[in-house]
């Protein structure tokens, strides 16, 4: 995840320049529509015992969707407990893509993100939309929703002092728009994939300590009992030998 980060950094970076120099050219993917419909790529894990991760993700989507896009909601998933749970309350799911390794390539999420952008160019929604897990710590995983298309290019910070870097681009920046665009997106849910990736894990591994932990504790506590138990059940043997020895010696 660390390692993706640099190169999606570098990614917008190169977008920001290629932007101003296309000025009066608009992709499709940076026209904003009037609409209240979406499809979401909607991130989660394949497998439970991850904590609230899943639980927050479906919840921050699909509320989301509702508050902003209650005409038509569509949604791409990427791991197993979002597609099951979408299904089961008979959401729209039109693509899917599950059992990701734990070191996943950009290939394996590319099917998914082809569908989300073919339903945008076909004109059946508004908007794309990415909903996922981001890494803070390992102690923090915030869930996040983010706008894919309509792209939003933030402008360039302008240098203090020093000479501006300018590029030559063949065959035009126009040309090199549609091309990166699409591969901006996609880059874009590889990280998502990663950051949800590492929220899960960091998820598991503090929920499995508070699991051991409570257990630890619920050890100690039945030992406390078992050992007051036994202690009872010692002090009853000697009252009853005690009681039977003095009864003993009075009718004696």
């Amino acid at each position: 995840m660390q390692a993706t980060r640099p190169y999606a950094d570098k990614m917008l970076e190169v977008l920001q320049t290629v932007s101003e120099r296309a000025t009066e050219y608009k992709h499709p993917f940076l026209i904003r529509r009037e609409g209240k419909r979406a499809v979401m790529i909607l991130v989660t894990t394949d497998k439970g015992l991850a904590g609230a991760v899943n639980v927050n993700n479906i919840r921050t989507g699909t509320r989301y969707m509702s508050q902003h896009y209650p005409d038509q909601q569509r949604y791409v998933t990427l791991g197993r407990k979002g597609r099951d749970f979408l299904l089961r309350y008979r959401r729209d799911v039109i693509a899917e893509v599950s059992n990701l390794p734990d070191r996943p390539s950009q290939g394996q999420v590319l099917p998914a993100v082809t569908v989300a952008l073919e339903e945008y160019t076909k004109g059946n929604v508004d908007a794309v939309l990415l909903c996922y897990a981001k890494w803070v710590s390992t102690l923090k995983q915030e869930p996040t929703v983010r706008v894919l298309i309509p792209a939003e290019i933030p402008a360039r910070e302008r240098a203090a002092s020093g000479p501006r870097a300018d590029y030559i681009y063949e065959p035009d920046p126009e040309s090199v728009l549609d091309g990166l665009l699409p591969r901006y997106v996609e880059t874009q849910v590889f990280q998502a994939v990663l950051e949800n990736k590492a929220s899960e894990y960091s998820a598991k591994m503090i929920a499995m300590q508070n699991a051991t932990n409570a257990a630890g504790d619920l050890i100690d506590s039945l030992t406390l009992y078992a050992n007051k138990v036994r202690q009872a059940g010692i002090t009853t043997e000697l009252m009853e030998i005690v009681s039977g020895a003095a009864a003993q010696e009075a009718s004696t």
